[in-house]
């Protein structure tokens, strides 16, 4: 493929004569790369924009479920900033915000009346999200981190 500005190019020179393997072989003149760092910059670009954009993107809604939103303390202590929760029967989320002052990893489950669902554990500054499908009765939501159940990380879901 012959040069598209071997008109300009001084490291080309006559590209009538000279094969092609010397110029693939020459080191690149700053014009061959002005087109290279065009596209690498519109990547570039493109990338950081799909990042932001996924960073700002909320947890989907279950469908035709309820999604009830909580948080882990924002103070560090091991606990729910609600100990109790209400839901209606079918498909519920619980979308837990980790605050970046909580300083420690978290995340949320459920259990009770045959479900066993976990979240993931997230870092500080992140969520974690659970779904299960949810009859009437009373559930346990709590953290699924070794020793914060137990410390008092756990809270009632009441299905009614």
């Amino acid at each position: 493929m012959p040069c598209r500005y071997r008109d300009q190019c001084p490291l080309v020179g006559d590209t009538e004569s000279a094969p092609l393997s010397w110029h693939v072989q020459i080191p690149p003149h700053p014009l061959h790369l002005r087109g290279r760092r065009r596209a690498a910059g519109r990547l570039r670009r493109q990338q950081q924009n799909s990042q932001t954009a996924a960073a700002t993107t909320t947890p989907a809604p279950a469908k035709k479920g309820q999604v009830i939103h909580l948080s882990a303390d924002p103070g560090g202590a091991l606990r729910f900033t609600q100990s109790k929760l209400t839901a209606k029967p079918g498909t519920v989320t619980l979308v837990m915000k980790n605050p970046s002052s909580a300083g420690m990893d978290h995340g949320v489950a459920i259990e009770g009346n045959g479900v066993d669902a976990d979240g993931p554990t997230v870092s500080a500054g992140s969520t974690s999200t659970v779904t299960a499908t949810l009859k009437k009765g009373t559930y346990t939501y709590y953290c699924p981190v070794p020793g914060h159940k137990q410390a008092g990380m756990v809270g009632t879901l009441t299905v009614s």
